[in-house]
């Protein structure tokens, strides 16, 4: 036993205790359990487990005697997360693939049973759009990006937001449950929604999610462009590029963004990101 080496004044041990214990945080861990699960003896194991509740790191129930990673852990995670917001490791992307597509990109993140537009980044054509300018937004499962966000997440969070929005999306006049599932599990196999046609006669839209690291629907990227430039042609070629930038988004996303719990907040600073109200009649770019 003791197979952690105490050259480095503990802190190999420190934290060797504190990854044991996130593997146990559901159900809490006992002392026997981690020192088995690190290689240290039950001592040595109490002792560093002490000396974290000192610091406020870790907590143990009174009645069951069980370890967790205490609250003040998970909130100096938070604080220090990754170095840039949602909005702000995908503003390149957006400039790039407006770029290189030569068509409107917009990032929507899910708010609630909402999707917001956080950025934008114009193209030469003149497109409408359901959420308008930075800080619109649109009910999950109406236009492209909104669907690719419905269609991804887990099961269960995907119904009540169907049961939810189900009359709302109907005030669009196209939409009924089963036409939506229909989209919602067309999407699911494609991997990404996109028509070239929609409710506005000459609009078009393709949108791919950005999935988190336990593969979780959080937001999309999306493409708004007039059909004849979205053809069965074009499409692969898009489709592909949003992909490929969604997937390289997906493992910087911190876990801890605020932006992805309060998007609509993370606009305050922003002359656009006042909600606006619906654009009418809405096109079906993002």
């Amino acid at each position: 036993m003791e197979t952690l080496s105490a050259a480095s004044g503990g802190v190999p041990r420190v934290f060797s205790v504190i990854r044991a214990l996130g593997a146990v945080q559901a159900e809490g861990g006992r002392v026997t359990q981690i020192a088995r699960s690190v290689g240290l003896t039950q001592a040595t194991t109490h002792r560093l487990l002490q000396s974290l509740m000192a610091e406020g790191m870790v907590e143990q129930d009174e009645r069951s005697k069980l370890y967790r990673l205490s609250i003040d852990f998970f909130a100096l995670a938070a604080s220090a997360g990754n170095p840039g917001d949602l909005r702000s490791i995908c503003r390149p992307v957006l400039l790039r693939l407006c770029a290189s597509l030569g068509d409107s990109i917009f990032l929507l993140a899910r708010s609630g049973f909402d999707a917001i537009c956080l950025d934008r980044s114009e193209g030469p054509f003149p497109i409408r759009s359901f959420t308008g300018d930075i800080g619109g937004r649109i009910a999950l499962g109406v236009g492209q990006g909104a669907l690719a966000i419905l269609a991804f997440l887990p099961e269960a969070e995907r119904e009540e937001v169907i049961r939810f929005n189900l009359s709302r999306v109907r005030e669009y006049g196209v939409y009924d449950e089963v036409y939506l599932r229909t989209e919602i599990e067309r999407v699911r196999q494609a991997g990404y929604a996109g028509r070239n046609t929609g409710l506005l006669e000459g609009m078009a839209g393709v949108a791919v999610p950005i999935l988190d690291r336990e593969g979780r629907a959080v937001a999309a990227l999306s493409v708004g462009t007039i059909a004849d430039r979205l053809n069965a042609d074009r499409m692969p070629t898009v489709v592909e590029l949003l992909k490929r930038e969604a997937a390289a988004i997906g493992p910087k996303i911190n876990p801890f963004d605020a932006t992805l719990r309060r998007p609509a907040q993370s606009l305050a600073g922003s002359p656009a990101g006042q909600r606006i109200s619906l654009p009418e009649p809405p096109g079906p770019a993002a």
